[in-house]
């Protein structure tokens, strides 16, 4: 359900639905599909790029094709919360290309990372950049053995 977004509607809901399932498509295909034409389309997608609800398009890439074999969730706990340091642990983590998520969570651990690379070698290399220059209480690592699910669309049309 779409809460705190009452300017959509149903056409606006199928179409983020479309798009996310691919982003490939024409915008005469989009509109097809949603039953509007490319003008009406087109103003649509506009209004939700300027709302922030778009946020750009880009292909997925498998990352065993690249020789990407291990994903590692790696969980770090700090004895330090001050907005200052989280920021400047941001801007450090950011500069580690194989880091492609980064979360500030709640419970037994502070932040969560994923971690994509190349074997252990690979992982033992972020994990030494990760580690340098930051006072981290616990850093460890769940690797993932088969990924199961993976990038779902959000449920738009409820």
């Amino acid at each position: 359900m779409i809460y705190n977004c009452p300017q959509m509607d149903v056409i606006d809901r199928n179409i983020l639905d479309v798009l996310q399932r691919d982003a490939s498509l024409s915008q005469r295909e989009v509109a097809e599909r949603v039953g509007l034409s490319q003008n009406a389309l087109w103003r649509r997608l506009k209004r939700l790029e300027e709302d922030g609800v778009l946020q750009g398009a880009r292909m997925r890439i498998d990352p065993a094709s690249l020789g990407l074999d291990l994903t590692v969730f790696v969980m770090v706990r700090t004895r330090n919360h001050s907005v200052e340091w989280a920021e400047s642990f941001k801007r450090h983590v950011s500069l580690i290309p194989q880091v492609l998520e980064m979360h500030r969570i709640g419970g037994d651990w502070d932040y969560m990372l994923k971690i994509v690379t190349s074997g252990m070698g690979g992982y033992d290399q972020v994990y030494r950049r990760l580690t340098t220059g930051f006072e981290l209480d616990t850093v460890t690592g769940y690797f993932s053995m088969e990924t199961m699910l993976e990038d779902r669309p959000l449920d738009v049309r409820s």
